[in-house]
C-alpha cells in the first residue's frame, strides 16, 4: 500500500489557504469599492445642481473580465480620492452658503446698512431663481429718508420674456393707438 507523499499534501493545502486568502481579500476590496461608490453617488446627488462633483465615469472595456487584486486596489484608491475631492468641494460650498446666510440675516436686521445689496437664492443653497434685494421703501422718497426694506423677487422670468414685441409680431391685432402708426407707415394721411 502506497502512502501519499507529504510534500504534495503540504503544497496542496498551502495552495488552498492561499486561494482562500485571495477570495477573502477580493471580497473585502469589493465591499470597500461598493461602499465608496455609494458614498460618491450620494455626494454627486447632493451637489447635482451646482455640478461640484463630476459624474461617475465608466471605464470603457470591450469585454467583461476579472480584476486582479492590484487592479481592485487601484479602483478602490481612485474612488477614495474622488470621494475626498467631492467632500472638500461640498464643505467649501457649505462654508460659502453659511457666510451668505449670515450676510442675509444682517441685511434683514438692518437694511439701511446694506443699500441695494442683492442675494440670489442659489447662493444660499435654496432652489429657485428668487433674489433678495435691499430697496428703498417708497422709491426716491424712501431712499432720501432712509426707509429701506428687503424684498424677495417672485422668481424666474417668463420663458418668452416680458419685453416689447416687435411690430410685425402683432399678427393683425391692432390697438387704437397703433392705427396712426400703421397709416404713417403705409403713407396714408388722416
Amino acid at each position: 500500500m502506497a502512502l501519499a507523499d507529504p510534500t504534495v499534501y503540504d503544497t496542496h493545502s498551502a495552495l488552498q489557504v492561499e486561494q482562500a486568502d485571495e477570495r477573502a481579500a477580493r471580497r473585502t476590496l469589493r465591499s470597500q469599492i461598493a461602499k465608496l461608490e455609494r458614498e460618491l453617488s450620494d455626494a454627486f446627488v447632493t451637489a447635482f445642481p451646482d455640478n461640484l462633483v463630476a459624474a461617475p465615469a465608466m471605464a470603457g472595456r470591450s469585454a467583461p473580465r476579472l480584476l486582479d487584486l492590484g487592479e481592485l486596489e487601484r479602483v478602490r484608491d481612485g474612488l477614495a480620492e474622488r470621494l475626498r475631492r467631492a467632500r472638500v468641494a461640498l464643505a467649501e460650498r457649505a462654508e460659502v452658503q453659511e457666510a451668505n446666510r449670515i450676510a442675509l440675516e444682517r441685511m434683514l436686521l438692518d437694511p439701511a446698512e446694506h443699500p441695494f445689496e442683492v442675494m440670489p437664492l442659489r447662493e444660499l443653497g435654496e432652489p429657485g431663481c428668487g433674489v433678495y434685494q435691499v430697496r428703498p421703501r417708497m422709491g426716491l422718497i424712501g431712499m432720501l429718508r432712509g426707509w429701506w426694506q428687503v424684498k424677495l423677487s417672485s422668481g424666474c422670468p417668463l420663458a418668452g420674456g416680458r419685453g416689447r414685441r416687435p411690430w410685425p409680431a402683432l399678427g393683425g391685432l391692432i390697438g387704437v393707438g397703433d392705427r396712426g402708426r400703421l397709416r404713417a407707415l403705409a403713407g396714408l394721411s388722416g
